[in-house]
């Protein structure tokens, strides 16, 4: 029988001397910071990452687009190459709002201004400073995502009522992303160290099927793009924009299910290893 002690049983106080060092149960004050902090931020900063897969709809999807003509979407439908490529870059945007926010900010928190370790000085965890961590990088994520899909809608690229949801979509793809860039940054130790990290996602958005389809490519190539996690992304989107859904759904969203999971894991061990010694 257990002993209760203050309404809690002996278990439940076990547990949470043994969890309390990882999580407080206060995300919400990492989230409160950041939201505080991004109003003392200049704005241009926030939506410029908007713009440049808008810039992209507009030069391939508008002028590459009107010499290509239709092409074959999800399901064999043909579509217009603008509504071919805009859930791509749709995609595209919602991961680099996320990999901005859960980078190259992260980086500087974490090297320059010393802030996580004045906040895991605090009753603050290392899950709660990850949990909001990555919430404010969805932020940004989410806000790109609405962002382009009123843009894809004013364009008439928007063909099904399925669509709309293209946005919680796109915070899952941000989610995947934002979990494991703040993991990997947490490795990085210099300016240089973290150039890496455009090195890998420049290719990634230029070979993911974003502009061409994935059988233009050999086989081994698209084994390879078909590992990516934009790849993932982009199939997802599309099968939604379009509302032509098969098995290969589940298996995009079971994949950001899984990054997600081990992102998190990663960044609260690398928090934890780095600032509670």
């Amino acid at each position: 029988m257990s002993v209760l002690t203050g309404g809690h049983s002996a278990t439940d106080l076990a547990r949470e001397r043994k969890f309390g060092s990882l999580y407080s149960r206060n995300a919400r004050a990492v989230v409160g910071r950041g939201l505080m902090a991004a109003k003392s931020s200049t704005w241009l900063v926030l939506v410029s990452g908007f713009f440049e897969p808008v810039l992209f709809l507009l030069a391939m999807g508008v002028g590459m687009g009107s010499i290509v003509g239709t092409v074959q979407g999800p399901g064999g439908l043909e579509i217009s190459y603008a509504a071919y490529i805009a859930p791509a870059l749709l995609a595209v945007s919602a991961m680099n709002g996320a990999i901005y926010d859960s980078t190259w900010n992260v980086f500087f928190k974490m090297n320059f201004a010393r802030l996580y370790q004045g906040m895991l000085y605090t009753s603050l965890g290392p899950l709660d400073v990850a949990i909001g961590e990555i919430f404010l990088a969805l932020l940004r994520g989410l806000l790109y995502a609405t962002g382009f899909t009123a843009v894809m809608g004013v364009m008439g690229l928007l063909t099904s009522w399925w669509a709309i949801l293209v946005i919680p979509a796109s915070v899952l793809i941000a989610f995947g992303f934002a979990s494991f860039g703040m993991g990997i940054t947490s490795f990085m130790k210099t300016f240089q160290q973290m150039d890496w990290i455009n090195f890998f996602l420049l290719p990634m958005f230029l070979f993911s099927a974003t502009f061409y389809p994935l059988s233009v490519y050999p086989q081994p190539i698209q084994w390879f793009i078909q590992a990516m996690p934009l790849w993932h992304g982009v199939e997802l989107l599309r099968q939604i924009s379009v509302g032509s859904f098969s098995p290969a759904t589940a298996i995009h969203v079971g994949y950001y299910i899984v990054m997600i999971a081990l992102g998190i894991m990663l960044t609260t061990g690398r928090l934890r290893q780095l600032f509670l010694k």
